[in-house]
């Protein structure tokens, strides 16, 4: 019986353009998985494309080390083609041209011999212009956001190698390659691309999935850290992955406004009795005038491994509240009755539907909402 990995690389082998995506949130591990595949598949000779949603989000520069960074694109573009056909049976072309009035492109046909008439006119769309998607880190693909929101009917006609560690996977691909016991989805790549065509992982590559690794762990800190993860970040290193490189751009490298928040969120910290939920409530002096969404997002990203205890971690700043959730934590199932945007681990909550409450009331009916849910 073939193996998965064969069924992986067999698809791959027979696909004429490759889509490779991974989820919105633009993890370490997503992104450094995805664009270890995406030079992976280039140096074997396949054409591939890389998307994502949010690619302009300034959160995100902090990865624009990484080999191939500029190669991901923010939007699926000439997926398909509209095709606008004209039966010549009875009437030869001399001549066409066309011409954009009032929001209508016409086309101007000019007959050699014979007439057209409305019948001969049709319509159609051709097919889709990648035969292949490749899914990194991607637990549903409603994580993907706009990318599979705009284009539902296109995910479900094409073949989907879904590739993930993550308990959560809903297992949503024609072939599902779900290691639960890896800690990062960079660890499951690098062996598919050993056992395929091990010669191919270059010092780029390897940098790539030592990132995701790195940043999954935050540096080899996390609980979940294995025998297995460190080998293979050694073979990484030994293939060239610049670990100094890969810490320098991601632990030390704060800019001054990101460690003033640091300071304000630890300042204001309040627990549950057990601790199992943490929270801040930050002024709008507390903020500054230069406070962006996507430092506090990645402040609260490395706290939650300071504080082992929590399964949550809860911000309340401008009329929101930002959760981000421990690893087995789903944010949105966990906040679901208040309406919540964003994905598995981070989450935002609108509190302007709540306005008529004092501020006091609304944040100590939700922690103790949350409290109790995340206690069941």
């Amino acid at each position: 019986m073939i193996s998965q990995e064969q069924q992986i690389f067999n698809q791959i082998e027979r696909a004429q353009n490759i889509l490779l995506t991974f989820p919105s949130d633009w993890s370490g591990d997503s992104l450094g998985s995805a664009l270890a595949f995406y030079l992976f598949l280039k140096k074997i000779g396949k054409n591939v494309d890389i998307v994502a949603d949010n690619a302009m989000s300034d959160k995100n520069r902090v990865f624009s080390f990484l080999p191939g960074f500029a190669e991901v694109q923010s939007s699926l573009n000439n997926l398909a083609k509209f095709i606008v056909s004209l039966d010549i049976t009875n009437a030869k072309v001399d001549q066409i041209k066309y011409m954009v009035e009032e929001n209508h492109l016409n086309f101007i046909i000019s007959p050699k011999e014979g007439w057209f008439n409305k019948d001969d006119v049709s319509t159609a769309s051709s097919g889709y212009k990648y035969d292949l998607i490749i899914t990194v880190n991607v637990s549903d693909l409603e994580s993907l956001g706009k990318i599979y929101d705009n284009h539902i009917e296109f995910f479900y006609k094409t073949t989907i190698i879904n590739i993930d560690h993550s308990l959560h996977n809903e297992e949503f691909g024609q072939i599902n390659f779900v290691e639960l016991n890896a800690v990062a989805s960079s660890e499951i790549l690098f062996e598919l691309f050993k056992d395929y065509q091990k010669q191919e992982i270059d010092a780029d590559i390897a940098t790539c999935l030592l990132c995701g690794i790195i940043s999954k762990t935050k540096s080899f800190k996390t609980g979940n850290l294995s025998p297995h993860a460190l080998s293979v970040t050694s073979e990484l290193i030994a293939a060239g992955g610049r670990r100094e490189e890969i810490v320098n751009h991601l632990y030390r490298s704060r800019d001054f406004n990101s460690l003033k928040l640091w300071g304000k969120i630890l300042n204001n910290l309040q627990q549950t009795g057990d601790s199992k939920i943490i929270w801040s409530i930050l002024s709008d002096g507390d903020l500054g005038a230069d406070f962006k969404e996507e430092n506090l997002a990645a402040v609260l990203e490395e706290l939650i491994v300071g504080i082992p205890q929590a399964k949550a971690l809860v911000v309340f700043y401008q009329q929101k509240a930002l959760i981000y959730a421990a690893q087995n934590i789903n944010c949105l199932d966990l906040a679901k009755e208040f309406m919540p945007s964003g994905g598995r681990r981070l989450a935002y909550i609108n509190l302007n539907g709540m306005a008529m409450l004092p501020p006091e009331e609304i944040i100590n009916s939700m922690m103790r909402r949350l409290d109790k849910l995340i206690s069941q």
